[in-house]
């Protein structure tokens, strides 16, 4: 079991850098809150039916409550701002750029309501992995527009503080429980936030094409199941800085698969920011003693 659970942080990593597929074959064709809505509701009914398929444990009140809240910040808050600012007109690459700071703001906030011990190196980890997230995104950087205003300025580091608190709340207050339960009540509190925005902000026009039911597909199956079951077991087992660390890895990633299916530039300086940024990773994730637990303890 142990040497499975080697792979999860890798796993995790490519898994969840391939969203921007999804996003990027959706936006066209759906509102940003109407389109995540109907991902968290899929993924709620997907997971209850995992519960009843798997026996698990019903969560208890408690349990319920805080995986919601959880699932407020990190699906509906997170996605939510993200999604609404790149529809807004954000550039995707300072969107990424933002979304950057989350694993140095992690780090801040398990420190301060988690009670983790940051050494240096960690501290130079996280500082020279965001370093590699800006050098393997400055050549969209250029790319900045109209887009960029206070509006999806504040929707885009609101979205940041959402993911970084929801990791810490999942952490500290839902993990004891059954995974697959905790996740289903996460795509709960997703939903009601998403639906909200969908009814306060938007239309609700969707085109139904081949893109859209493989980006909601995608996302459904790949994302909401697959990397957030494999972030949900690396919290429960980790520390939060060393898991949030691996968020780094993610633009790099996501580089070389627009490189490999779009054709998008991949040049040496984004090339020399993905060893930046997979060097800051590794000082991040570094242990202190060989008694010291292993799973990516994880590295995301």
């Amino acid at each position: 079991m142990h040497s499975i659970k080697r792979f999860i942080p890798a796993s995790f990593v490519v898994l969840w850098a391939t969203g921007f597929i999804g996003a990027r074959y959706a936006m066209p064709w759906a509102e940003p809150f109407t389109f995540l809505a109907i991902r968290f509701v899929l993924a709620a009914i997907l997971f209850a039916g995992l519960t009843v398929l798997l026996g698990s444990r019903r969560a208890s009140r408690a349990e319920a409550l805080h995986a919601t809240v959880a699932g407020v910040l990190m699906h509906g808050v997170y996605l939510g701002g993200v999604f609404w600012a790149i529809h807004r007109g954000m550039p995707a690459g300072l969107s990424a750029l933002i979304v950057g700071l989350q694993p140095l703001i992690t780090a801040v906030l398990a420190g301060k309501f988690l009670g983790e011990a940051i050494l240096p190196r960690h501290w130079a980890g996280l500082a020279v992995g965001l370093l590699g997230v800006v050098v393997v995104l400055w050549p969209k950087l250029g790319m900045i527009g109209g887009g960029v205003g206070a509006a999806t300025l504040t929707a885009s580091l609101v979205s940041v503080l959402g993911m970084a608190a929801g990791t810490i709340w999942q952490k500290r207050y839902a993990s004891g429980g059954d995974l697959v339960s905790a996740t289903m009540w996460q795509y709960v509190g997703g939903s009601v936030v998403t639906i909200l925005g969908s009814l306060a902000f938007e239309t609700r026009t969707i085109t139904i094409n081949g893109e859209l039911i493989f980006a909601m597909a995608w996302l459904v199956l790949v994302l909401s199941v697959g990397a957030i079951f494999l972030l949900m077991v690396m919290i429960r087992d980790g520390e939060m800085s060393k898991v949030a660390s691996l968020f780094y890895l993610v633009p790099a990633v996501t580089a070389v698969i627009a490189w490999a299916l779009f054709g998008e530039q991949l040049n040496l300086l984004q090339i020399a920011g993905m060893a930046i940024a997979t060097l800051g990773v590794g000082l991040a994730t570094a242990r202190q003693g060989k008694d010291q637990p292993t799973l990516a303890r994880a590295s995301r």
